[in-house]
């Protein structure tokens, strides 16, 4: 009977620990500003990019709330989170930034 165990060329799972330990290795980001800046179009990306930290950080805050209390947009999370999120993010950036 033959040996089946991986050979030295094998990466070891082991030794790199599981193999999705957190979302960031995926490209998601869990910081709430990175997250909604994502949520953003191009332009308004660059934009509010381009403001104060606190200001972002206020602005991400408001939508996560968005996200939080509209019943709506947890209709469309079931069926698109990122269109959800794009939305959500559309109507702080027109509410607070007018």
């Amino acid at each position: 009977m033959s040996d089946c165990r991986p050979g030295p060329g094998w990466p070891s799972l082991v030794a790199h620990g599981p193999p999705f330990s957190s979302d960031e290795e995926h490209g998601m980001s869990t910081d709430p500003v990175g997250r909604f800046l994502a949520a953003l179009d191009p332009e308004h990306r660059d934009a509010v990019g381009a403001r104060p930290r606190g200001e972002q950080e206020r602005l991400a805050a408001a939508w996560e709330r968005e996200l939080e209390a509209d019943d709506e947009l947890d209709s469309l999370d079931e069926l698109s989170p990122p269109a959800a999120e794009a939305e959500a993010a559309r109507r702080v950036l027109q509410r607070e930034l007018g």
